[in-house]
């Protein structure tokens, strides 16, 4: 048996006065996953536990079959694992932004520093190294503008605050509070002095670029204890990202990390390169999971042309090239989702439950009760996997019966 899960991050939305009351996912031009709905299965995954924050590790944990409940520990120790980066038990790894401040330093002008390029990128992280960096906070360099500080034998249970959520924002209001924050944000402020005369900066200001102003640190956490998916379900698989965090829930869920040439994490990312990979890969393994940032960043940016181009180029060049080729790969379940939603109004996630279409070569395994894949329709089927860390099981060993139970 063959197991494809596709996922659009962000995908989901909510109805735009701008779009007659419809989302991005209705006005976009989406025929791939139209007749995935149409000839399989549509219903909604409710990823986010009840008192978690919405974002892509909780919500991605959950599509992975894990329970956020037991397993989250935070964002940073699963990229961490994603970067080769080894944690004892009393490290704790946060997730580092580089990102722009206004002139003042006092607000959030862009939590991505321009989306910076991983070239661009590595030479602060090294300068910030060398600056601030010790032998108890130690600096490693990722991809684009998403980085990693580990904190040796740091304090983990502070509050901090994602810098996609607060974007045009007064900074204070926001910086980490409790126990060991004021390492922190002695980190963050001491990095804004470093950063303000650097040459790096002063290149990309000329170059007419956005600089970097100051890294934010947020999402911390100790390495967590799981049980690979490949074991529990006798399965090999891998997964594609861009994306260390998913590749980081790849490395402890027991997927191989699969490499595309062109993979930016953004909406010019290698869509068909993906797609393709996919599927090579199930030419020898079981499951593949193939993951695409691009709709989550434009959400983020609030940039509603720009998420509507980036749900059809999923569509068209993801959805599309594995769809041609599905009939052929004979006993095989096929998923595309969304994790969350990011709604274009407020540029950040919400834990709202998402809609999930899957098709599957056995036709006595479809519903087929939906002609469209959108939210609304999503939630009229009335199928809903909640918790949705119970959705990947039932896709694995018993998809048929699981919709006729979850059907309600």
């Amino acid at each position: 048996m063959k197991y494809l899960v596709l996922l659009g991050d962000g995908m989901a939305d909510y109805p735009l006065d701008a779009l007659g009351g419809k989302t991005p996912l209705e006005v976009a031009s989406t025929p791939n996953m139209d007749e995935i709905a149409l000839k399989g299965t549509l219903g909604l995954i409710d990823t986010v536990p009840a008192g978690f924050l919405p974002g892509s590790d909780v919500a991605n944990l959950s599509v992975l079959g894990y329970d956020p409940e037991i397993y989250f520990t935070g964002r940073g120790p699963l990229e961490a694992a994603n970067m080769g980066v080894q944690l004892g038990p009393d490290d704790v790894a946060f997730r580092c932004n580089l990102v722009t401040l206004n002139a003042g330093n006092t607000v959030m002008d862009d939590y991505s520093a321009g989306h910076i390029t991983t070239e661009d990128a590595i030479p602060f992280v090294h300068l910030l190294n060398e600056a601030i960096g010790s032998e108890q906070f130690i600096f490693y360099p990722g991809i684009s503008y998403r980085h990693l500080m580990v904190w040796k034998g740091g304090y983990d249970v502070m509050q901090t605050t994602p810098p996609h959520d607060i974007v045009d924002q007064p900074i204070m209001s926001y910086f980490p509070e409790g126990e060991g924050s004021d390492e922190i944000k002695g980190l963050m402020t001491r990095s804004m002095a470093v950063l303000k005369t650097c040459r790096e900066n002063q290149e990309r200001v000329a170059r007419g670029m956005k600089p970097v102003s100051s890294i934010w640190l947020w999402g911390q956490g100790r390495a967590p204890r799981m049980t690979p998916i490949t074991k529990k379900f006798s399965i090999r698989g891998g997964i594609i990202s861009a994306v260390n965090l998913l590749n980081g829930i790849g490395h402890y869920a027991g997927l191989e990390i699969l490499s595309v040439p062109g993979a930016t994490g953004y909406i010019d990312t290698n869509y068909v390169g993906k797609a393709e990979k996919a599927l090579e890969a199930l030419q020898t393994m079981d499951f593949v999971f193939v993951h695409v940032e691009a709709p989550d960043e434009m959400g983020h940016e609030g940039n509603l042309a720009g998420k509507i181009r980036a749900i059809e180029l999923f569509d068209e060049k993801v959805v599309g090239t594995v769809l041609k080729a599905f009939p052929s790969l004979g006993d095989a379940r096929l998923a595309v989702l969304s994790d969350h939603p990011t709604p274009i109004t407020l540029k950040t996630h919400v834990s709202d439950p998402s809609p999930f279409a899957v098709l599957s070569n056995d036709p006595a395994e479809n519903l087929r009760n939906a002609a469209q894949y959108s939210e609304r329709n999503a939630e009229g089927t009335g199928l809903v996997f909640s918790p949705g860390h119970l959705m990947l099981e039932a896709f694995i060993n018993n998809w048929r019966r699981a919709i006729a139970k979850e059907h309600h």
